[in-house]
């Protein structure tokens, strides 16, 4: 049963250091059409404590979704990702690597470590906007998401 059926939110972490990042992604979902439920973690070392359920987040929810920034304080994005999906409970959360270089060393790199998307973040607010939205789009209503649990 999909997850607009259940009425049940998208669960979405995301990992992003930029506050005014962080605050243009909330409005751009919460302006959206799927209802969604999205936590922060600011640094590499949170979101992995986050996902682990460790520390004060012992009662995280799992996500659906990963959107990371690869230009963290901590631990990098890249470090994130490649303990993402290593670990056996993890891996099949898709991550989405949204990130403002668009390097192809951070592309290949990302990819290599099983990145499901690559997207290089606009500095226009419209365009960073639209991206989003287009995330929404792909991800929380074409795609069908792994069930919470499979391994």
């Amino acid at each position: 049963m999909s997850k607009e059926m259940t009425h049940k939110p998208i669960e979405i972490l995301l990992v992003e250091d930029n506050p005014g990042d962080v605050r243009l992604t909330q409005e751009a979902l919460k302006e959206g059409k799927v209802l969604n439920q999205m936590d922060i973690a600011s640094d590499g070392v949170d979101a992995l404590a986050y996902l682990r359920r460790t520390g004060s987040h012992i009662h995280a929810t799992r996500p659906d979704l990963i959107l990371l920034d690869l230009n963290l304080p901590k631990k990098n994005g890249r470090e994130v990702l490649a303990e993402i999906k290593s670990d056996a409970s993890l891996k099949r959360i898709p991550v989405v690597v949204l990130t403002t270089s668009s390097a192809e060393q951070d592309i290949l790199e990302s990819y290599d470590l099983h990145a499901n998307a690559f997207i290089t973040k606009p500095v226009d607010l419209i365009q960073f906007m639209n991206i989003i939205k287009s995330i929404e789009d792909f991800w929380l209503t074409v795609v069908t998401l792994p069930p919470e649990g499979a391994e």
